[in-house]
This record gives structure tokens, sequence and C-alpha cells, in this order.
């Protein structure tokens, strides 16, 4: 079904919500009227708003915005009307995009400029019924998954959430992903064996090639996440000294990389 545009507002004004001349009206009488309420006189409120007296006087005495609404401009049609239906038959397909309808209806005919079409759609962006955001890209998918649930804030969760429900290969990696985090994180190398199987029960070739690389060291990996021992430290002195050696571009001796190592 294509979408309709708002409705008209249910005072009766002819122009509805996301009108220019209708929203511009509206907060001049609100403005206005908020200064009488303040204390302000008329010709404070004129002078502060750079309006005419006549312009005060106007919207003073307006008990509602609506009463504005009157004159050559009411119910008064526009080049843009014989190309409603096009916009909304082609908004209910998907293409959202102002400046592409705008090009589309000027072939049909359309002489109007594009700020014309623009203030018509934009209603449409704030309904309900409006075209679904952009889904998230790959990466940051990625990053909800390896982020752990309690530190992920409630919006990426919920968006998460949606996201696994419609991929059931997905849901079941997530799965696997923060089960092996946990043995990672609390040494739990003793149950690698049991979560490599549950790995090979689903079809999921990319994990498996991770698994297929674990089980050819698997004594070493399982060690690794169950010893409070770890050869981080001494990995992490190699590369520094390494480093240093480096940065002497091979243009000192034995000696001097000794005493730079020692005074690092």
């Amino acid at each position: 079904m294509p979408e309709k545009a708002p409705a008209p507002a249910e005072s009766g004004s002819p122009w509805p919500t996301g009108h220019r001349f209708a929203d511009r009206t509206r907060a001049k009488h609100a403005t206005v009227h908020a200064l009488l309420a303040a204390g302000h006189s008329r010709r404070s409120i004129q002078r502060q708003l750079g309006m005419t007296y006549r312009t005060v006087q106007q919207l003073a005495d307006a008990v509602r915005p609506e009463d504005l609404f009157q004159g050559q401009w009411q119910n008064r049609r526009t080049k843009l009307d014989d190309f409603k239906a096009h916009l909304h038959e082609r908004w209910a397909e998907g293409c959202t995009n102002a400046w592409t309808l705008w090009e589309e209806i000027k072939t049909h005919g359309y002489t109007g400029g594009y700020g014309a079409v623009r203030a018509y759609l934009q209603p449409f962006r704030t309904t309900p019924t409006a075209p679904a955001a952009r889904p998230p890209s790959p990466r940051t998918v990625t990053g909800w998954i390896l982020t752990h649930p309690d530190t992920l804030p409630e919006s990426e969760r919920l968006k998460l959430k949606s996201v696994l429900a419609d991929c059931p290969e997905l849901d079941a990696l997530t799965g696997h992903v923060r089960a092996f985090r946990k043995r990672l994180t609390q040494l739990q190398g003793d149950q690698l064996p049991q979560w490599i199987k549950a790995v090979r029960a689903d079809d999921l070739p990319s994990l498996h090639a991770f698994v297929n690389g674990l089980e050819r060291d698997l004594a070493a990996v399982a060690a690794g996440l169950t010893l409070p021992w770890s050869s981080g430290v001494v990995e992490g002195h190699v590369n520094r000294i390494k480093m240093i050696k480096r940065q002497m571009y091979g243009r000192a001796g034995f000696d001097l990389l000794r005493k730079r190592v020692l005074l690092a």
C-alpha cells in the first residue's frame, strides 16, 4: 500500500504538521504568547523578535495559530499535486531519496524546485510506517559479538538480538565465540575438547578451520588455557630487544646493544 501523507491537524487547519508556513506560524505564535505570559509588553516583543507591531498584535490576539491560517494560500493547488501519487508509490517501493524522486518527476513534467519535494516528503520519515533503517555492517555485528554482554549498551544488545533472530547460523556462532571466551578468560582449558565437539556439530565452516588449527597442537593450547603460567612476559622482552636492535640499524656492536637493553 502506498504510504499516505500526514493528515491535516484535528483543529481544522488546511496545513498539516510539517508544512513550512504552518510550522513557522505555530512557532511564532508560541514564542509571542510565551513572552506575553512572562510579562513582556507587545512593544518589547516587537523589538526582541524584530517583527512589525502589527504582526505581533495579530499573533497576540489569535487564541490558536490555526486562526491565522487564512487568505490566498488556503487550499491553493501547487505544482506538486499532480505528482504526489507517484511520490507515494515510489516511497512505498523503498526509494526515499528526495533528490532522486525530484529528478524522476521532472522527467514527467514537474517544473517546481527540489525544496518543495523535500518538504513534502519530510513527514514520511517520522511516521511508524517509514522504511526500516539500514542494517548494521558485518564489522559492527562482529564488534557486538566480541563484546562482553554485560558491557554492551542496551540499544546495541537489542540490535544484536534482532540480527541473531534472523540468522540461526550467526546465533550459533555467537554462542560458540562466547563459550570460547569464557574458557580463555577463566582458564578452563580442560573443557576445550567439549567445546570443539560442540563446534563440530554445527555447520560453521569458518569456525571449523579455527578448530583444525587448535587440534594440531591441542596439548599446548589446553595447557595455555589451564596453567597459571604464561610466556607472555618473556615474549614481551624479546620483542622489546628486537625493537632496540632495529633502531640501531645494525651499525653498532653487541656492547652498545647490551648497554641499551640494560639501561632501558
